[in-house]
């Protein structure tokens, strides 16, 4: 999962992801265990030194807190709007990145 994470989203970004601004655009990762924040700090670091990026990780590593789902409409958006414009820009490279995309 660490691995898409990183291959999906830009983690030098602080509080943003490209025109987007705000907190809830922050890079994070939330964790659920001790196991899991030492897999998340290993990873965020082996991302920092990797070289893919231009700028330094910026990822907060923090405790999972209350989980609230979206509204119906936002569930399988993807599925039902393949044609929208944000999922032709935006979803469907990253699909194509992971291979799971034509």
């Amino acid at each position: 999962m660490l691995q898409v994470f990183w291959k999906t989203h830009d983690p030098t970004q602080f509080n943003r992801q490209g025109a987007d601004i705000g907190t809830q655009y922050r890079s994070a990762i939330f964790i659920h265990s001790d196991a899991q924040a030492t897999a998340a700090r290993a990873s965020l670091a082996a991302e920092d030194q990797s070289g893919r990026h231009a700028g330094r990780v910026v990822t907060e590593i923090a405790p999972a807190g209350e989980f609230y789902p979206a509204e119906e409409y936002h569930q399988g958006y993807y599925r039902n709007n393949r044609q929208a414009p944000y999922c032709r820009a935006v979803i469907q490279p990253k699909l194509k990145k992971l291979g799971l995309a034509d």
